[in-house]
């Protein structure tokens, strides 16, 4: 089967593309139960139907359940072209991960297959995620300075090791940046999602969008924090903020818009 090009996948994808979302949907295999960093803004901890955030399902889905799912899906509605792997935790921490995306890729090569990921190890799990399929990244990058990622995470682990304050941060964004430039220099359509943290890493995203961008990634998406976590005493930034920011950072990296902060069991168009 021909492969993809990159202007078709940002066409039909509804996450990178606000025109995808009035034809095409995607869904979100909740696999990826474990994870390797603390995000003060991050708690999985309990779900409720009515409730849309990152982190979030009712359920956690085996890859053969995943398969299964996919396969009714698509019989039932066409417009399904997405598939995504987007927690509840890190992805690439996961090995449910690869065999779903294996599977998937090799009974729906038409499909555009998609991670959403910290970034930890994005540079070193490319070529893995070449063999199965997939072709669009989401790398949340919430700082590029060690003083401020210090104050946004609890811990990195890292090959057995976990590194805490600036050290962390430091690393993280380092794997950040390579992971986010090499999936470019392969051809994967890349976009940055950033939580914008009131008093944290506000006045920081500006930095951040222009590192990202010269790392190679195509869009980036403003997320206003919901407070949770470490971060629950902290008021959300409101609507109008995160326009402004938007429109602040749009000259350096075109800005996503139409983003509905989707579970990690999503499913449907976006609209």
């Amino acid at each position: 089967m021909k492969e993809q090009t990159y202007e078709e996948i940002i066409r039909k994808h509804p996450c990178f593309s606000k025109a995808a979302t009035r034809w095409f949907g995607r869904v979100h295999l909740p696999v990826a139960p474990k994870c390797n960093i603390s995000c003060h803004y991050c708690t999985r901890l309990y779900d409720c139907v009515n409730e849309n955030r990152p982190g979030v399902t009712s359920k956690l889905m085996t890859p053969k359940e995943a398969l299964q799912y996919v396969k009714q899906l698509v019989e039932r509605d066409e417009r399904i072209k997405v598939v995504g792997i987007a927690g509840p935790g890190e992805p690439l921490a996961n090995r449910s991960t690869w065999y779903t995306l294996f599977m998937v890729h090799r009974c729906f090569p038409e499909l555009i297959k998609c991670i959403s990921t910290n970034g930890l190890l994005l540079a070193e799990k490319l070529p893995e995620l070449q063999k199965a399929g997939v072709r669009a990244v989401t790398v949340t990058v919430n700082a590029v300075s060690k003083e401020v990622g210090s104050r946004i995470y609890g811990y990195v682990f890292y090959r057995g090791q976990i590194y805490t304050g600036a050290a962390g941060a430091e690393l993280l964004w380092r794997a950040q940046y390579e992971g986010i430039r090499l999936a470019r220099k392969l051809g994967m359509v890349v976009k940055v999602n950033s939580v914008l943290i009131p008093g944290v890493n506000d006045e920081h995203l500006e930095e951040v969008a222009r590192a990202v961008k010269t790392a190679g990634a195509h869009v980036m998406n403003i997320i206003p924090l919901i407070p949770q976590g470490g971060f629950a005493d902290l008021l959300p930034p409101p609507p109008e903020r995160v326009n402004l920011m938007r429109q602040k950072l749009s000259p350096i990296i075109k800005q996503i818009t139409h983003c509905r902060r989707c579970r990690a069991d999503a499913v449907g168009m976006l609209v």
